[in-house]
C-alpha cells in the first residue's frame, strides 16, 4: 500500500501541468477587462487559482509563523496584503501601472508557499512589507480586470474572508499536522515556480 504522502505528492505532481493554466487566456497569463458590480468583484478572487493560492497563503503562514503572537499581530499581514491590493487596482488603470504583472504574481506564490513550508518568521513589520509588495500586483491584475468601485469593494471583502480562511486552516495545522502544512507550502512553491516556467 502507498503511504498517504507519497500519494498526494503523486497527485499533486500529476495536477501540476494543468494548475499552470490557472488564470490564463489567449493573452498568454493575461487578465480580462470586466465592467461589473459587486458580485462579480466579490467572486473574482475564487476563481483564478494564482489569486485565491495566494490569498489562502498569507492567512496559513500568519497563523503558522506566529503561534505565540496574539490575534492583532496575526492580523497584521493579512491587513497589509488587502490594503495594498486595493492600492495597485486602483493604481491599474493609471499610467503609473506596475511591469512584470505576471511573473510577480507566480514569484509570490514561490516565496509565500516556501514560507509556509518552512513556517518562517519574520518580523511583523517585514512581512507586511513583503506580502503588501506582492499584494500591489495581485492587485494591478485584478484592477486590469474590474472597474467601478462596488466591484473592487466585493474584491477586498473577498480577500479578506479568504485571509480569514487562511489564518483558521492555519491554526488548525499548527495544532494538528505540522507535514500536512508543509506539503501545502510546497504545492503552492511548486504551483509558482511552474508558473514562471510556463
Amino acid at each position: 500500500m502507498i503511504p498517504f504522502a507519497r500519494l498526494a505528492a503523486l497527485g499533486i505532481a500529476t495536477l501540476l501541468p494543468s494548475l499552470v493554466w490557472a488564470h490564463v487566456g489567449t493573452d498568454a497569463h493575461g487578465h480580462h477587462s470586466l465592467n461589473a458590480g459587486f458580485a462579480a468583484g466579490f467572486t473574482h478572487p475564487f476563481t483564478g487559482l494564482d489569486h485565491l493560492v495566494a490569498m489562502l497563503a498569507v492567512g496559513v503562514w500568519s497563523a503558522l509563523a506566529t503561534p505565540r503572537a496574539g490575534w492583532r499581530s496575526r492580523v497584521m499581514v493579512p491587513l497589509s496584503f488587502a490594503s495594498l491590493l486595493l492600492i495597485g487596482a486602483l493604481l491599474a488603470p493609471s499610467s503609473l501601472s506596475l511591469p512584470a504583472v505576471e511573473p510577480m504574481i507566480a514569484t509570490s506564490l514561490l516565496v509565500l508557499g516556501l514560507l509556509v513550508a518552512t513556517r518562517q518568521a519574520l518580523p511583523t513589520v517585514v512581512g507586511m512589507v513583503l506580502v503588501g509588495g506582492f499584494a500591489l500586483f495581485h492587485g494591478a491584475a485584478h484592477g486590469s480586470e474590474l472597474a467601478g468601485g462596488s466591484a473592487l469593494a466585493g474584491m477586498v471583502l473577498a480577500t479578506g474572508l479568504l485571509h480569514g480562511a487562511g489564518l483558521l486552516i492555519g491554526g488548525l495545522l499548527r495544532e494538528r499536522s505540522v507535514w500536512l502544512a508543509r506539503a501545502a507550502g510546497l504545492a503552492s512553491a511548486a504551483f509558482g515556480a511552474a508558473l514562471l516556467l510556463a
